[in-house]
């Protein structure tokens, strides 16, 4: 094991808010020494919140031991424990916690609850040299667009009802893709609209800053089941109508705030066709584009640590007795005294 100086603090993040159970370490000074993740893979339909937590308890010490591996530090060396407190299902985020305050208590460090959307925006801020960024938070469970503003995170547009990973994956699941290609569902899609120009009108619904999904998808499923159109055309039309629709919400956004930089994260961040169009708003509006890279695009554990280490700096930690999870833990609730200076 490679000798640190002893002034070296580090921090292990647990993230547990939905499919993925994975622990990140990371020193204080940023350095990120582990990021082990293992996924809850449904035989079939979406996430089973009991069955993916279940699977989180079976994984935990084996990639919480994985992790410390990689690391090459011992558990005398950890400062702090971090988590993903919320928002996310219930059963996975209880079975995350349960985790932590053990860890916490056997270790005798503070405990520290991270919100699991700030920590996506920390982590790429972090790993792009992003200061002040537009996000776009684009994954299977959230979809906003945000930036900071007045000491906490405001949310500038989101999704009244499904998050548009949600609808594409649910889309994937109805056709059948992932027994035909057997690839993660947004890249089936993905592939297959590159094959298409043919554009096909489908619902576009944009309300105010807001954006609902659940009509196109609704219609997308519908031209699927009447077998008129080629699946490469529907998935093509899918996918312009639901990315045009983040990038006129983004683009008022950027307008509006004349932010330096947009940043783009989550697990529907590796869509290509959605980089093209945020770059070409990002060059008009004169702004730095940055996208996370994939392993820290996606649920992670380092992106928990790094945000608990920002706050815990900032003098803020969470008594085991106030540990409690929070399914609907909204983004511009939290308390970040940590963002510009």
């Amino acid at each position: 094991m490679a000798t640190r100086r002893k002034a070296d603090y580090y921090c292990i993040g647990l993230e547990s808010t939905a499919d993925d159970f994975s622990v990140g370490i990371l020193s204080f000074k940023g350095k990120i020494l582990a990021n082990e993740i293992s996924v809850f893979m449904p035989e079939t339909g979406g996430i089973h919140p009991r069955e993916a937590a279940r699977h989180h308890a079976e994984v935990a010490g084996k990639v919480l031991a994985e992790a410390l591996h990689k690391a090459g530090i011992r558990p005398r060396e950890i400062k702090i424990i971090a988590f993903s407190q919320g928002p996310g299902l219930g059963p996975c985020l209880r079975t995350g916690a349960t985790a932590a305050r053990a860890l916490a208590s056997y270790l005798q460090v503070p405990l520290v609850g991270v919100n699991h959307c700030v920590a996506h925006i920390e982590i790429g801020k972090h790993i792009t040299g992003a200061k002040n960024p537009l996000t776009l938070y684009v994954s299977g469970g959230n979809t906003l667009v945000a930036a900071f503003e007045a000491g906490r995170y405001r949310v500038f547009g989101e999704t009244l009802d499904i998050a548009v990973g949600n609808c594409l994956d649910v889309f994937a699941r109805e056709a059948g893709l992932r027994q035909k290609l057997g690839a993660p569902f947004g890249a089936l899609v993905e592939q297959l609209a590159a094959r298409s120009q043919n554009f096909i009108s489908l619902p576009y619904t944009v309300k105010g800053m807001d954006l609902s999904f659940s009509g196109l998808l609704t219609a997308a499923i519908e031209l699927l089941h009447r077998g008129q159109h080629r699946l490469e055309d529907v998935c093509y039309s899918l996918q312009e109508v639901a990315f045009s629709m983040l990038s006129e919400v983004t683009e008022r956004a950027l307008a509006h705030t004349e932010k330096p930089e947009l940043l783009l994260t989550g697990g529907v961040a590796a869509n290509k066709r959605l980089k093209s169009m945020l770059e070409t708003i990002a060059k008009e509006h004169n702004a730095k584009f940055c996208v996370v890279p994939k392993q820290y695009a996606l649920d992670n554990g380092a992106m928990i640590a790094w945000t608990g280490i920002l706050a815990y700096q900032h003098g803020l930690s969470t008594p085991i007795e106030k540990s409690f999870v929070r399914l609907k833990w909204r983004l511009d609730e939290v308390y970040a005294p940590w963002v510009g200076g």
